[in-house]
């Protein structure tokens, strides 16, 4: 009996969309085939991109960590293993919250990878749709996340936090997107730091407590949703990383399909 390998990732290239304060992504060729007989591309751009793995220094300074910090530090069990991909379709600025992920079905287990399908990996792409109005993880659920024990979460949105939780909102850098802020305010009456008063708490408890997190799953995810099956997402060898691209993959027996 064989398996199937199912592309859980975006694509990278030219184009790829970005967060809102990123430069743009240049790949240049030094060399070609009609110039030196081989490709060679130069790349600039930062590893947030894409589909991903954060590491723990991305968001927490050293004094903060104890436990690896670095991409190329973390152990390579920590991005593989068994998993389940959940079906949970959200709207618009919707929180996942506990009740969520208890009542998902695969059911979670200690130690498992977790994939969320929000379903917002359809809207991929260079726009306020997907940056902005995503919904997304917040404290409570990443609580829940640290207290059942689960290796790893993966989340089909812009980031391992809700959009009004980053930099978006009025946090650190922040607001990006005033205008986006007040039509939070227009549309429930509350303004964004009230509902969302921390900067990416759902970044900072899972990879403070050793729980890695891949942001921009999508590719043929909704192939295996509803499914436990083995997640592989690993990172490039790089010292001193605060994150990784990653080509992130189900393995999937072929007596499952």
């Amino acid at each position: 009996m064989g398996v199937k390998l199912v592309d859980l990732s975006q694509p990278f290239g030219h184009g790829t969309p970005l967060w809102p304060y990123f430069a743009d992504i240049k790949i240049e060729r030094f060399h070609y085939h009609a110039k030196s007989g081989v490709l060679t591309q130069w790349i600039t751009a930062p590893m947030h991109v894409s589909t991903h793995a954060d590491s723990p220094i991305h968001v927490l300074p050293e004094n903060e960590l104890t436990g690896p910090m670095y991409t190329a530090d973390i152990p390579l069990e920590n991005y593989y293993g068994t998993g389940v991909v959940l079906d949970m379709p959200k709207k618009k600025w919707e929180v996942i919250t506990p009740e969520d992920l208890e009542n998902a079905r695969p059911k979670i287990e200690k130690g498992d990878i977790v994939i969320i399908n929000s379903g917002w990996h359809h809207y991929f792409g260079d726009s306020t749709e997907y940056y902005c109005y995503s919904p997304g993880l917040y404290t409570e659920a990443a609580d829940w996340f640290v207290e059942k024990g689960v290796k790893a979460v993966g989340v089909d949105q812009q980031a391992l936090d809700h959009p009004l939780g980053t930099a978006i909102g009025p946090h650190g850098p922040g607001p990006l997107r005033p205008d986006v802020c007040a039509e939070y305010k227009k549309e429930t009456g509350r303004d964004v730091i009230d509902d969302f008063p921390l900067w990416e708490p759902a970044h900072k408890i899972l990879l403070g407590n050793g729980i890695m997190g891949w942001e921009n799953v999508g590719g043929d995810l909704d192939q295996v949703t509803g499914k436990r099956v083995t997640i592989s997402g690993f990172p490039i060898k790089w010292e001193g990383g605060d994150g990784s691209w990653v080509r992130l993959v189900a393995i999937v027996d072929d007596g499952d399909q």
